[in-house]
């Protein structure tokens, strides 16, 4: 039987109509599986994920905190930023950190360490501000006259577990808390607070950033049972309730932040390469972001999600997208040979990208 086609008019309405009625149909298929996701994250109340409805709104958080440039302003007044690590084995993390903190945008960088790290050091640039003093006895009052001049701490990087170096990292922490600094602790830093978690617990501007292997045996020590699997956003705010509320990083493909009352996933795509000294970056950048946060609460910054969510866990998502971001950037340049250095020179132009309001810092002015 020979096919009898349409006239060529009727068939161009045909073909309107079940275009129209795709359209209909893809949308509704979009909306109810839109809705579906809704409803998963609402399964947790007050987490907020960056997911594309509100990645701006996140991102419009951070930004608040970013103090503008200005030409009336001075030396060490965009942070000052000290960081407590490295030792004789480990000179590159300290180095990260420190640098990774000055890319980011402080204008200072200390680095306390043991005397036999301090050339090497020293060797790697000419912008970070070294202190061989970590190993000394009088390490403690030597290191917190310094401190009375820093916005903030990290400690951790590079710092090594031996029993004089951690006793005189309880010192210096407890000097921080005194001075009420922010205070970052990663590395052999969680270490020293698994075993002696009194150090910190209850300053709730202390940021801890744990791997998952660091986050299980923090929690075996705080809670005395191992974390729930497939349950990390509970398990983060309990560890984080049961250290006093201040805030935790659990670090991994999604990086889960909680203060024990929120929580907030940080989803930015970073890459696969595992290269160390990553969170050694992340670290030294959350270390001017936790500065920049408390100063933007200090300075009455109006933002509906710093107020709801505070400084911490501001600085902390701030620094886990920037950190994040670099990493996919030098790794789609670089792959299975990216390292740690690689990402350094990213930090600036993902910062503009991410966290500077419109143009360059200079075209705001």
């Amino acid at each position: 039987m020979k096919t009898k086609w349409l006239p060529p008019d009727q068939s161009r309405k045909l073909i309107a109509v079940v275009f129209v009625v795709f359209l209909v149909m893809f949308a509704l298929r979009r909306g109810f599986y839109h809705s579906l996701y809704l409803k998963h994250r609402l399964i947790h109340p007050g987490v907020i994920s960056m997911s594309t409805d509100n990645r701006g709104e996140l991102l419009e958080m951070v930004r608040s905190i970013v103090p503008p440039l200005t030409y009336d302003s001075h030396k060490g007044q965009a942070g000052r930023v000290g960081v407590v690590g490295g030792c004789q084995e480990y000179t590159g993390a300290p180095y990260f950190a420190g640098i990774a903190a000055l890319k980011s945008g402080a204008d200072l960088s200390h680095i306390f360490c043991t005397s036999d790290a301090a050339t090497v050091i020293k060797s790697y640039s000419p912008e970070l501000i070294v202190h061989p003093l970590l190993d000394k006895k009088t390490a403690v009052p030597e290191i917190s006259t310094w401190m009375e001049r820093l916005h903030s701490l990290v400690v951790g990087p590079g710092m090594g577990r031996e029993q004089n170096i951690m006793d005189n990292v309880k010192g210096v922490i407890a000097k921080a808390r005194q001075l009420s600094i922010p205070v970052v602790i990663d590395a052999d830093g969680l270490w020293l607070v698994t075993i002696s978690p009194e150090v910190i617990t209850g300053y709730n501007k202390a940021i801890l950033t744990p791997n998952i292997v660091e986050f299980n045996r923090l929690f075996q020590a705080m809670l005395g049972k191992q974390p729930e699997k497939n349950a990390s956003l509970e398990n983060v705010k309990q560890l984080s309730q049961a250290m006093g509320n201040l805030t935790i990083v659990q670090k991994g493909q999604t990086d889960v932040i909680s203060n024990g009352d929120k929580v907030l996933l940080a989803e930015a795509e970073g890459s696969p390469c595992r290269a160390g000294g990553q969170g050694d970056i992340l670290s030294g950048a959350m270390g001017v972001f936790a500065f920049w946060g408390q100063d933007a609460v200090r300075r009455g910054v109006d933002n509906q999600l710093l107020r709801e969510y505070g400084p911490s866990i501001a600085a902390a998502y701030g620094a886990s997208t920037l950190t994040k971001t670099c990493s996919r950037s030098a790794f789609s340049k670089w792959g299975r040979s990216m390292g740690a250095s690689d990402l350094i020179p990213e930090i600036h132009p993902v910062f503009e990208e991410l966290f500077e309001m419109s143009g360059t810092p200079m075209q705001r002015l």
